[in-house]
């Protein structure tokens, strides 16, 4: 199981997590009675959509032994080996507006994003 603090001079691929998602998402954790030192946010991509991949998220009660696990403002963030190859570098976010509320990932590697927004292509 990896983190985010780099060991033996290693670096760790990157993903952010703005401080409105992390309230967020513990305010979720906790009404779901999740411990939180150990449970966190799972960030994962999926096969579908009409670009070819979208993201998924869940709770977790812990991470998997492979996941690299991020911690930004008190919240873990678990990302599997396979998911990080396409959400490298992205930022987690909650945008609520008069639209839409939820959870959006900014990912630098999208070369394409379907119409609705949903779906990408790297």
């Amino acid at each position: 199981m990896s983190t985010d603090a780099a060991s033996g001079g290693e670096t760790q691929p990157s993903i952010e997590v703005t401080e409105a998602a992390a309230e967020r998402a513990l305010g979720l954790l906790e009404q779901e009675e999740m411990d939180t030192d150990e449970a966190g946010l799972r960030l994962f991509v999926q096969q579908g959509g009409c670009a070819g991949l979208s993201y998924g998220m869940r709770f977790d009660d812990a991470p998997d032994e492979d996941d690299t696990i991020y911690e930004h403002h008190d919240l873990r963030v678990f990302v599997d080996p396979a998911s990080m190859n396409y959400v490298e570098g992205s930022v987690v976010d909650f945008e609520s507006g008069l639209q839409a509320e939820g959870f959006h990932v900014e990912n630098p590697n999208v070369v394409s994003e379907c119409g609705c927004g949903e779906s990408f292509r790297t």
